[in-house]
Parts: C-alpha cells; structure tokens; sequence
C-alpha cells in the first residue's frame, strides 16, 4: 500500500502537471522558443532521456516496457521505434492526451497504450523494462524504493529510474525556489546521496542491484540516472 507521505506528494504532483504548469509543460517539450533557463532544462531532459535508451536494448522487439510517468510521451515514443509494446501512464489526463496526439503515426513497428493512473497498479500488469524519467524525484528516498519494490515484482529484467543528487549546488537552488509565491513553485524535489539511495535499494529489493548511473547538469536541470538490474 502507498505510504501517506507518498500519497500526499501524488496528490501535489496531479494538481500541477494537470493544472498548475500544463501550458509551460507542452511549451517545454516541444520544439517552441523559450528562454535560456528553461533552454538549460530542455537540453539538460534530451540528454537524460537519451542516456536512459541507452540503457535499454537497442532491439526491444516483443518486450513491454512501462513508462512511468511518461510526460508529453518522447520516451515512449522512442522505445516503441525499437518494437516494444509500451503502457505509458502518467497522472495528469491534460499531458497524456498531448503525449497521444503527438504520437500519432510516429511509433514504428512498436505500439504505445497511453493512460492516466497511477505507475503502481497491479492491473497494469508485468513488464520486461520499466523507466521512471524525474518522475520519482519528487518523492522521499524510502518512498522510491517502495514504489520500486512493487514494480520489482512485476519486472523481468530492469528499472531505470533519476534521483535528484544531494549536491551543493542542487541545495541553494531548492532554498532561492522556496522564496518564489507558492502558487508558481512546482512541487520539491527530494535530494538524496547515492550511496544512500544505493543500500536502500540492496536492502529493499532482495535479488536486484544497482548498475549503471549518470549524472546529467545541464544549467538548471540536475539529475542522476539510475540503473537497478536482476541479479
């Protein structure tokens, strides 16, 4: 069952993927002008997007991969090309209706199924590969490795998820956001260190293990890529 703080958090995260920031959202990932900030953050989220596909097979033909938390569906859309048949859920009805439009006649030889819920209901059945991009970076270090247990009993071979690192730079930035008005402040992130994030998962996943990682800093988007892996 999920934990109250984590269904607090969700609750934080559907009012403003859904409400709140949808317009400044679509705007991000499409190929429209925006400013050099939110410039970093587009380049900084290609590059980690790009960095998890390739943790993925080149050849994902036959495999079904969960996109957790799919966004505006770039990820989905890529793995799909590679012939995989991919849920991509996400909680905010307003981006997954964006995320099918802009899918459309662009999915290969793979198939994407585009619903909004929650990335850990049973009923979405088992996969061969799940992929969490900066969806679980708003919630706390023992709240991620609980949803990853769950999806850990649905999952054949991986689970690629971000953390948002403890770094120093990370930590003022997350103090200045504290300071803008609360209806313009998206949802915090939750700092963790690696190695901390790294036993929890060894202790909380019995038969899986941390592999690859990669942090990407791109201006004002910082975030680490994750790889857990069967044993």
């Amino acid at each position: 069952m999920p934990s109250s703080t984590y269904t607090a958090r969700r609750s934080e995260l559907e009012t403003y993927f859904d409400r709140t920031a949808v317009e400044a959202w679509t705007r991000l990932t499409s190929t429209a002008p925006v400013g050099r900030v939110r410039a970093t953050v587009r380049a900084g989220r290609e590059a980690m997007r790009n960095t998890l596909l390739s943790y993925l097979p080149d050849d994902l033909t036959g495999r079904r991969l969960l996109d957790a938390g799919c966004g505006t569906g770039a990820l989905a859309v890529e793995a799909a090309r590679r012939g995989a048949h991919v849920t991509a859920i996400d909680l905010s009805p307003t981006l997954v209706a964006l995320a099918a439009e802009r899918a459309s006649g662009r999915t290969g030889p793979g198939h994407v199924d585009f619903l909004t819920g929650d990335m850990q209901d049973p009923a979405l059945g088992k996969f061969d590969h799940v992929v969490a991009m900066d969806s679980l970076i708003h919630y706390k270090a023992p709240d991620v490795v609980a949803v990853l247990a769950g999806l850990a009993a649905r999952t054949r071979h991986s689970m690629l998820i971000t953390f948002a690192p403890r770094t120093p730079l990370l930590a003022a930035m997350h103090a200045v956001g504290q300071f803008f008005p609360r209806g313009d402040r998206s949802p915090a992130i939750e700092p963790v260190a690696e190695r901390r994030l790294a036993r929890l998962v060894a202790a909380g996943l019995p038969g899986w293990q941390p592999g690859r990682s990669r942090r990407i800093a791109a201006g004002f988007y910082i975030s680490q890529a994750l790889e857990v892996c069967r044993r």
